[in-house]
């Protein structure tokens, strides 16, 4: 029944995409566009604002799942907890994933909630320096870098955004993780830890955002491909590389493999301290790099 309710849902939503596409020109949308400002705002008036602007719908979708995924960890973790707990095989399959841990199940299944959240929060933030592309392609960066600004001026902006994006999400998943533990009063530990433990896999995604800047800055036409490829191996890598069997050297690869798996690790400064400074780096070469090209269709 689960099943045929899904088919039905997804019949009758496919039949009101269709009549609904039938209804409308090409290009142009069932409700009355609206008349926008004579002038730009604060906001509208500097690469940054610019930046914020073009990005701030995507955002808010990217903040509502890491809030679901928060949501999910704080709510459904005690449930997690009791089904693991009279599970043999669900015990072993997570010894094997988080090999060496005592931790209780409720922290285990937080973590990988936040895990997953941290890996949203690169996407969210690889989505916005791929941003650059569309806007190159399309030809609105010409006309934007026509006036006294800088190519790496526009890129710099954008990375700024990128990474408040990345912060936006961790600490809304986070934040949304402490409400769920704090409601249900099933937590080990101050439920205002979830916060920073959201916030450990920052430095993580900040090494994504820099790698797909240095692609877009050299070679601008693979930074799509590349950009969410670098993201999918570092997902595997990092976060099944155990439960495949791969070397532990091809696992380190991975930023994901040395952000702090808090709150059944302690926060390792080290990682996080050395991430950043790979991420500074990549920023840098990708400031040098697009001062060297000249845009792209």
């Amino acid at each position: 029944m689960p099943v045929l309710a899904l088919v039905a849902a997804a019949a009758i939503l496919g039949a009101g995409a269709v009549l609904v596409r039938n209804r409308r020109d090409l290009g142009a949308s069932l409700l009355p566009p609206r008349v926008g400002r004579a002038r730009a705002g604060v906001g509208g008036m500097s690469l940054l604002g610019l930046a914020f602007r073009l990005q701030r719908s995507t955002l808010t979708g990217w903040c509502v799942g890491a809030a679901a995924i928060g949501a999910v960890a704080g709510g459904l973790g005690p449930l997690a907890s009791e089904a693991v707990a009279g599970n043999a095989s669900l015990q072993e399959l997570i010894s094997r994933l988080v090999p060496g841990t005592r931790a209780v199940v409720l922290d285990l299944f937080i973590t990988a909630m936040l895990g997953i959240a941290g890996v949203l929060a690169a996407a969210a933030g690889i989505q916005t320096v791929l941003r650059l592309r569309a806007e190159e392609v399309e030809g609105r960066a010409e006309l934007l870098l026509a006036a006294p600004r800088s190519r790496a001026r526009w890129l710099n902006a954008t990375l700024v955004v990128a990474v408040a994006s990345v912060l936006a999400v961790t600490a809304t998943a986070g934040a949304a993780a402490a409400i769920g533990i704090g409601l249900s009063g099933a937590g080990n530990g101050p439920a205002g830890l979830l916060v920073p433990a959201a916030l450990a896999h920052v430095p993580a995604a900040a090494v994504f955002l820099a790698l797909t800047a240095v692609v877009f800055a050299a070679t601008p036409r693979l930074c799509i491909p590349l950009g969410w490829g670098f993201l999918a191996a570092g997902l595997i890598l990092g976060e099944f590389g155990d439960l495949l069997g791969l070397p532990v050297w091809l696992q380190d690869l991975s930023p994901f493999r040395h952000s702090s798996a808090m709150p059944i690790e302690s926060f390792n400064p080290a990682g996080a301290v050395g991430m950043t400074i790979i991420a500074a780096a990549g920023t840098g070469l990708a400031a040098y790099l697009i001062r060297q090209r000249d845009l792209t269709a």
